[in-house]
């Protein structure tokens, strides 16, 4: 897997994906906005294709990781995992403290990627996301670097 900084150009690809795997998808504003913004906005290709993508901001001493999807042809792959993994390393090597995010209470398989990969919950956000019936909570997790 080759991780790359994101750009203008792959923003296509990167919605075709987010409309794809998430219900309430970010918008091409979201993303223009976070790569004007100088968020660690990368790209995880494979084979010479874009497979997933993530965008983290970096704050003072912590990394927030605000989405991050693969390919639902690529998922269950391990490519989510080194995917984090990656990020997780830019943010030590930024010096960040730890890191947190916030994840559907619903996404069983996230939450598992997540707490495997070290983060554990410190929060609770009632309802935080929209859903197809009203609003849905999210899980605030964290994990120090």
């Amino acid at each position: 897997m080759l991780l790359r900084d994101m750009t203008e150009a792959d923003l296509d690809a990167v919605l075709r994906i987010e409309r794809e795997v998430h219900a309430h998808p970010w918008t091409l504003g979201n993303f223009s906005d976070a790569l004007r913004s100088g968020y660690q906005c990368k790209v995880a290709e494979l084979e010479g294709e874009m497979r997933g993508y993530a965008v983290m901001m970096l704050a003072v001493d912590e990394a927030e990781l605000l989405d991050i999807a693969i390919d639902a042809t690529q998922q269950r792959q391990g490519m989510g995992r080194k995917l984090l993994e990656s990020l997780l390393s830019l943010a030590r090597h930024g010096n960040m403290r730890r890191m947190v995010l916030e994840v559907r209470a619903s996404n069983q398989a996230a939450i598992a990627l997540y707490r495997a990969s070290g983060f554990e919950q410190i929060g609770l956000r009632r309802d935080y996301y929209p859903a197809v019936n009203g609003r849905e909570d999210a899980l605030l997790m964290g994990k120090v670097l």
